[in-house]
C-alpha cells in the first residue's frame, strides 16, 4: 500500500497542474472507484464539473483538492485514496486510456493549458469523492498543501503526520506514554500519527534501535525523541528518492516509479546482513503483515525497565 511519501510525492506533482484549474469535464468509467463517495456517478460528475480547484492537500495518506465555495454551499473537496494500488496520474487532453483506468478529470488552467487527471486503481480498494470540509479542532492548516485551517469530515478523524507543520510532539509523547501496545502497533495507528505504514515503521524502528514489540509505554522521553526523528529522517530521504516502489503500481503523476527500495535497511531482507552490525535480518509474523528487524541491535527490553 501507498505510504506518505509516496502519497506525497503524488500531491507534490499535481499541486502545479491542478491549483486554478478548472473541471471542464469527468468521466466515471468504474463506480467503483467512488465507494467514499455519498451519490451516484452521474451525482459526481455534475457536482465537480464547472467547480475551480484552489490547492493539492494531505493528511497522512489521504489526499484532497479544495474546491472553490459555491454561494450557500458548504466547502467541499475531492478527497482521494490510493488503497492498495491506486494512482492518478497528469495527462494530455485526448490521450489514450490508461490501463485500469476508473475516472478521467478533464481540466482547463489558466497557465499550463488542458491537462487531465486519471485516476487508475488495478485492484479497485482506492477511492474518490466529493466531501464536505470541517474546521480543523487546533485551527491549523489540514495538512500539508492547505492553507485553510479545514479538512475534509471523512479524514478528520485521521492523526496528524510528523512531516506536518502542526504535528504535536509533545502531543505524540503523550500518547505514547498512555499506550500498552507494542510501538510498531502504535506507529500504524493511523488516529495516533499518520502515513507510517509497515515499511517505514520498520525502518525508523531499525534506524531507532528499537525492538517494534516493545511496550510504547515503556519508552524514555530520549527513546521517543530519538525514534520520531528517525521517523521524519525515513519520510524525508524515501520523499527524495521519490517513494518505495516494488513493481509499477507505486508511480508519481507521471508513471514514474520511486528507487528508495534500495536503500531499506531491514523491511524485505530477510536473512541478509544487518548494515549495522553484520548479523541476519530476521522476518516474524505481525498482524497478517511481517515485521524485519536486527535482533542483536534492536534487543526487547528488560521486564521493567526503561
Amino acid at each position: 500500500m501507498p505510504e506518505l511519501p509516496e502519497v506525497e510525492v503524488v500531491r507534490a506533482g499535481l499541486a502545479p497542474a491542478v491549483t486554478g484549474a478548472t473541471v471542464l469535464g469527468v468521466s466515471v468509467l468504474d463506480e467503483r472507484a467512488l465507494t467514499r463517495h455519498a451519490g451516484s456517478a452521474a451525482e459526481f460528475e455534475s457536482a465537480l464539473t464547472g467547480r475551480t480547484i484552489r490547492s493539492a492537500a494531505r493528511r497522512g495518506k489521504f489526499l484532497w483538492l479544495p474546491l472553490e465555495e459555491r454561494g450557500g454551499d458548504p466547502a467541499e473537496a475531492v478527497v482521494g485514496h490510493l488503497g492498495m494500488s491506486g494512482q492518478l496520474l497528469l495527462r494530455p487532453p485526448g490521450a489514450a486510456p490508461e490501463r485500469h483506468e476508473r475516472v478521467r478529470i478533464d481540466l482547463a488552467h489558466p497557465t499550463h493549458g488542458e491537462i487531465s487527471v486519471v485516476f487508475a486503481d488495478q485492484r479497485t480498494f482506492g477511492s474518490l469523492a466529493i466531501d464536505e470540509l470541517i474546521p480543523t479542532p487546533d485551527a491549523a492548516p489540514g495538512g500539508l498543501g492547505a492553507a485553510e485551517a479545514s479538512v475534509p469530515r471523512q479524514v478528520a478523524h485521521i492523526a496528524r503526520d510528523p512531516l506536518d507543520p502542526a504535528f504535536s510532539d509533545t502531543g505524540f509523547r503523550r500518547a505514547l506514554a498512555r499506550k500498552d501496545s507494542a510501538i510498531k502497533r502504535v506507529l500504524l495507528d493511523q488516529t495516533v500519527v499518520s502515513g507510517v505504514g509497515n515499511i517505514y515503521a520498520d525502518e525508523s524502528l531499525w534506524a531507532a534501535r528499537i525492538h517494534p514489540e516493545t511496550r510504547a509505554g515503556d519508552l524514555s522521553t530520549r527513546a521517543v525523541n530519538r525514534l520520531l526523528a528517525e521517523v521524519r529522517h525515513v519520510l524525508d530521504k524515501a520523499l527524495a528518492e521519490g517513494g518505495t516502489s516494488f513493481d509499477a503500481q507505486y508511480v508519481n503523476v507521471n508513471g514514474q516509479a520511486g528507487y528508495f527500495a534500495h536503500s531499506l535497511n531491514a523491511y524485505g531482507r530477510t536473512g541478509e546482513p544487518c548494515p549495522r552490525c553484520g548479523r541476519p535480518i530476521v522476518r516474524v509474523s505481525f498482524t497478517n503483515r511481517s515485521s524485519h528487524f536486527c535482533p542483536h541491535c534492536q534487543r526487547m527490553p528488560r521486564p521493567g525497565g526503561r
